[in-house]
C-alpha cells in the first residue's frame, strides 16, 4: 500500500473535520447537511486545483487565498470549532495537521 499524497491526506482531514462539525452543530447522524456537503465539495475542488500540491502548507497559512470569502468564513468556523478537538478525537491526524502548518509557506511562481 502506497503512502497517501499530501493532498489526499489534507482531503481526509478536511472531510473528518467537516463531519465532526456537522454532527456537533447541525445534529446530523450519518450524512452531511446540504451546507456542509457543499463546503466539503468546494474544499476538495480547491485542493485538487492547489498549485503547490504536495509541497503545500495548511490552507490557512498559504500565500494564495483561493477560497471565496463566504466559504473561507465557513471553513474558519469549522477549524476553530473542531481543530482543538482533533488532538483528542484523531490524535495522529491532528498532529499531522499541526506539523503541516509548520511547513515553509510556498510562494506562487511568477
Amino acid at each position: 500500500m502506497s503512502k497517501p499524497t499530501r493532498i489526499q491526506r489534507e482531503k481526509k482531514t478536511v472531510r473528518i473535520m467537516i463531519q465532526h462539525f456537522c454532527r456537533l452543530r447541525h445534529a446530523t447522524e450519518s450524512d452531511l447537511c446540504p451546507a456542509c456537503r457543499q463546503l466539503l465539495e468546494y474544499a476538495e475542488k480547491r485542493l485538487d486545483n492547489c498549485p503547490f500540491q504536495n509541497n503545500k502548507t495548511t490552507c490557512g497559512k498559504c500565500s494564495i487565498h483561493c477560497y471565496r470569502p463566504d466559504m473561507k468564513k465557513q471553513m474558519q468556523e469549522v477549524m476553530r470549532t473542531i481543530g482543538p478537538r482533533m488532538i483528542l478525537s484523531n490524535p495522529i491526524m491532528g498532529m499531522q495537521h499541526i506539523l503541516d502548518g509548520l511547513r515553509q509557506t510556498p510562494q506562487k511562481q511568477k
